[in-house]
């Protein structure tokens, strides 16, 4: 196991509460400044800014500084490793899913022959 965190890491962190996915959702529509996007949002700006600071050490979120004006955009492509990660292990229950059926399918058929198989008579 590592022991310090991956990107993949940080990006899960990142993806992990609803506000930050609410805020890539946005960002998914344009650049925008952060006071923008912090009006779509019931929390202040301070909070709004901690949960961007999150998404930027991901790198989910670039910014990009104008004088006092700080612009944000998405950066999709961390989300490329964590999407690998999450495949890798989708082919695995898939895999695992499919034995299992093949397990119950041939369980099922030996039921069913168990079931109407002549009963033996009895001899005396």
């Amino acid at each position: 196991m590592d022991q310090y965190p991956s990107g993949v890491d940080f990006t899960f962190a990142a993806l992990a509460h609803p506000t930050r996915r609410r805020i890539l959702q946005l960002l998914e529509e344009g650049a925008c400044c952060v006071t923008e996007l912090a009006e779509e949002f019931p929390a202040s700006l301070n909070v709004v800014s901690k949960h961007v600071r999150s998404l930027e050490r991901a790198g989910l979120v670039e910014r990009s500084v104008e004088g006092r004006v700080h612009r944000l955009r998405l950066n999709a492509a961390p989300l490329v490793e964590a999407a690998s990660f999450i495949v890798r292990y989708r082919q695995l229950w898939e895999r695992q899913f499919d034995q299992l059926a093949g397990y119950l399918d041939t369980m099922a058929a030996a039921e069913k022959r168990r079931l109407t198989a002549k009963p033996r008579s009895k001899k005396s």
